[in-house]
């Protein structure tokens, strides 16, 4: 068998062997191939940090209700080795205690929940057994307090627009000097909100919120505060007014105790970790108990901090198929080989327009500024270092004048897209240097174009279920960029430069 035919053998046992292992796990765990046939889950993971001394520790967590506006519980689970776990109901509350005799050092436990979006009432609709505890002030406070509550009862008629008005009046720049007085103890704006409901014989209650964000990681819950009112608990945003629960809004702990209690350890902090998934509730939790080798090598067993990232690398092969395409088959030149993918990716942090725009300006004067520094006769190491300097004020500067002109989804400050830019201008100056702006303008224009096609790609919903939850079919990625590795014909870009030749006789 001649070296020709045994490396096509090899591309097409790639390919068949990914797409064989991917149908396998569809039938063995059920993970549809087409996201969205069913219910929206969220992965929502606890993860609590503290120091132990040496001594018994008893942790408890407030946990979310069964039932919570909007999201129905599927499953949870904890993951702390070495540790006594138990969930606890007390008071119409659910409370998570993890315990053990003898615990030194830095400890971290884990609880994870499953939660899929339904569309039922508020279940909590009971009054409130008593009166939430009044905040300690001293004579000024009180009086402060009197004075916004006068100022809020004149323009109000009902529990629910007299905490519309304190709202206004606790945000309103002319009444900084009495809500401040209000929060000089620490308290914060929606503590402060429910102690004055609270003066004024309203039933109110603080409430901590969770953000549903895909892909996020060390989030914290964000307080607000529930009103009793016409036989239901509402809901109020104490930083907006805003009514109601919004979508994607977890409502982690209504109000009762503090949200984490650590006895034998200090410095004890909750953080939390979410991903979406986008396939059906009841499949996916038997992805993730089941004990079959798809579901012990599959992506989902990692803890959700790793998901998040794994969502995008295993998007990295799909951006280099792309790229060996329109350099090897249509004959685009670009800015290094695998350039494109890279600010592809970073489209993917700041959405194409804002990230494109940004990218351009950035580049643009970053060009300018390397210019400059060609002069100094910097070397390598010390100019790039420098270039990063200043790409971060740019990028600093154009998000702050952004942001005062209404624009807030621009390019944000990270360190993948900072680097990729550091990079990129310094590639395009040497090219500009040997070759001059007309090949800058070449290959510049060719880099964004396959990033933007491969961002089209990878943003897709199609593309990031399959290689998020078939990673196997990379494979197939992998046979496809091999096959065009041994392409040596025309490119497109040159049958359409020679195409007058087949107009002569």
């Amino acid at each position: 068998m001649n070296s020709r035919l045994s490396f096509y053998l090899m591309v097409v046992l790639l390919a068949f062997a990914g797409v064989l292992v991917a149908v396998l796990r569809h039938l063995e765990t059920g993970v549809p191939f087409a996201p969205g046939q069913e219910a929206e889950v969220w992965l929502v993971e606890a993860r609590i940090d503290f120091s132990a001394r040496g001594n018994p520790v008893a942790a408890s967590l407030t946990l979310p209700g069964e039932r919570t506006p909007g999201f129905e519980l599927v499953q949870e689970q904890a993951a702390s080795p070495g540790y006594g776990f138990s969930i606890v109901k007390e008071r119409g509350g659910r409370r998570a205690e993890w315990t053990k005799r003898e615990v030194s050092g830095e400890q971290s436990l884990y609880y994870s929940a499953q939660f899929v979006a339904s569309g039922h009432e508020d279940g909590d609709a009971l009054p409130p057994a008593g009166r939430a505890p009044s905040v300690a002030w001293d004579e000024a406070q009180k009086l402060a307090a009197q004075q916004v509550l006068d100022r809020a009862r004149e323009t109000s008629s009902s529990p629910e627009s007299l905490a519309r008005e304190v709202i206004k009046l606790l945000n309103n720049p002319e009444a900084e000097q009495s809500t401040a007085l209000l929060s000089a103890d620490g308290l914060g704006r929606a503590e402060v909100l429910v102690s004055l409901l609270g003066r004024a014989g309203v039933d109110a209650r603080l409430t901590m919120g969770l953000p549903l964000q895909d892909a996020r990681r060390r989030q914290s819950l964000v307080p607000m505060v529930e009103v009793f009112t016409g036989g239901r608990w509402l809901l109020f945003n104490p930083r907006t007014g805003e009514t109601g629960v919004p979508d994607n809004l977890l409502l982690w702990r209504r109000g009762g105790e503090s949200v984490l209690d650590v006895t034998g350890g200090r410095g004890s902090n909750v953080s939390f970790s979410m991903i979406r998934q986008t396939v059906p509730a009841e499949q996916l939790a038997v992805s993730r108990d089941d004990e079959s080798l798809f579901a012990q090598l599959g992506v989902h067993r990692l803890p959700i901090e790793e998901q998040s990232m794994f969502k995008l690398l295993l998007l990295l092969p799909l951006g280099a198929a792309v790229v060996v395409f329109m350099r090897v088959l249509v004959g685009l030149k670009t800015a290094g080989t695998f350039m494109p993918v890279l600010i592809a990716l970073a489209f993917l942090q700041t959405s194409l327009v804002p990230g494109l725009l940004s990218f351009i300006v950035v580049i643009g004067i970053g060009l300018v500024l390397r210019g400059y520094l060609s002069r100094l006769n910097l070397l390598l190491v010390a100019r790039i270092a420098t270039l990063i300097v200043l790409v971060i004020f740019v990028i600093s500067v154009l998000s702050i004048i952004g942001y005062q002109m209404g624009y807030s989804t621009g390019m944000t400050i990270t360190f993948f897209p900072m680097i990729i830019m550091a990079w990129t201008i310094e590639r395009m100056s040497i090219l500009w240097e040997e070759e001059g702006p007309h090949d800058v303008l070449i290959q510049g224009g060719g880099s964004l174009l396959v990033a933007v096609v491969a961002y089209l790609l990878m943003q897709m919903p199609l593309m990031k279920h399959l290689s998020f939850n078939f990673p196997e079919l990379n494979l197939v990625l992998l046979a496809a960029i091999l096959g065009m590795g041994q392409y040596t014909g025309y490119k497109l870009s040159e049958l359409y430069r020679f195409r007058a030749m087949d107009e002569l006789p």
